[in-house]
C-alpha cells in the first residue's frame, strides 16, 4: 500500500495488527501493560509463516530461560542486605548465564529476548510476588508471539502463495511419477506372468 511516496509493507501493516490485537487483549482482560506482549509480536512477525514460527519459538524459549533467570535472580536477591551492591554483580552474572545457556540450546536467535526479559525483570518486579510477576512476562511473551503466529496465517504474502503453489504443484508431479512407476510395474508384472 502506497501513502504519498511511502510505502506500507504487507509485513508493517500485519505488525501493527499484532500489536493492536494486544493492546485490545490486555485491556479486555484487564492483564496490565502490554508492552511485553507487543515487543513479542514485532520481534516475532517476520516475512512469512516459517520464519515467524521459527524466531517464535528462539523467542518463547530465550524468554522463558530470561524469566527463570530473573526469578533465579530475585530468589538471591533475598539474601543480600545491600541489593545496589548485589546488583552490581548479581544481573551481569545471571545475563552471562542466560546467554550461555542459550547458546548451549543452540537458540542465538533468543538470547537477546531473554537478556532483555532478564533485565525487565531485574530492574522493574514489585518486592511482593515477583513470582507471579515473573510468570506473567512469560506468559505476555507467549501471548504477543502466537498472535504474530496468527496474523502471519492469515494474512500471507503473495510470495508465500506463490511457493505453496509451486510446491503443490512439485508435489502434483511427484504423485503421478509414482503412479507411472507403479503402472510399469504392473505392466513389468502382467508380462512376466504371461510369458
Amino acid at each position: 500500500m502506497n501513502i504519498g511516496k511511502t510505502h506500507i509493507g504487507l509485513r508493517t501493516f500485519k505488525t501493527a495488527i499484532a500489536v493492536m490485537c494486544c493492546i485490545i487483549l490486555f485491556h479486555i482482560t484487564h492483564r496490565g501493560s502490554p508492552m511485553v506482549a507487543t515487543l513479542s509480536a514485532v520481534f516475532a512477525l517476520r516475512e512469512d509463516l516459517s520464519s515467524t514460527m521459527s524466531f517464535g519459538k528462539s523467542r518463547i524459549l530465550g524468554n522463558t530461560l530470561g524469566g527463570v533467570s530473573g526469578l533465579l535472580y530475585y530468589v538471591i536477591l533475598q539474601y543480600f542486605t545491600h541489593e545496589s551492591l548485589a546488583q552490581i554483580f548479581l544481573v551481569p552474572f545471571f545475563v552471562i548465564l542466560t546467554i550461555v545457556v542459550s547458546t548451549r540450546m543452540n537458540n542465538q536467535n533468543g538470547i537477546i529476548g531473554g537478556v532483555a526479559t532478564l533485565l525487565f525483570i531485574s530492574f522493574s518486579i514489585p518486592d511482593s510476588n515477583y513470582f507471579i510477576y515473573a510468570i506473567n512476562r512469560v506468559v505476555d511473551t507467549f501471548i504477543g508471539t502466537f498472535i504474530a503466529i496468527f496474523w502471519n496465517y492469515i494474512i500471507k504474502s503473495p510470495l508465500e502463495d506463490k511457493e505453496e503453489s509451486i510446491e503443490e504443484k512439485e508435489q502434483q508431479i511427484y504423485d503421478k511419477e509414482q503412479e507411472i512407476k507403479q503402472l510399469q510395474e504392473d505392466i513389468n508384472k502382467i508380462k512376466k506372468s504371461s510369458d
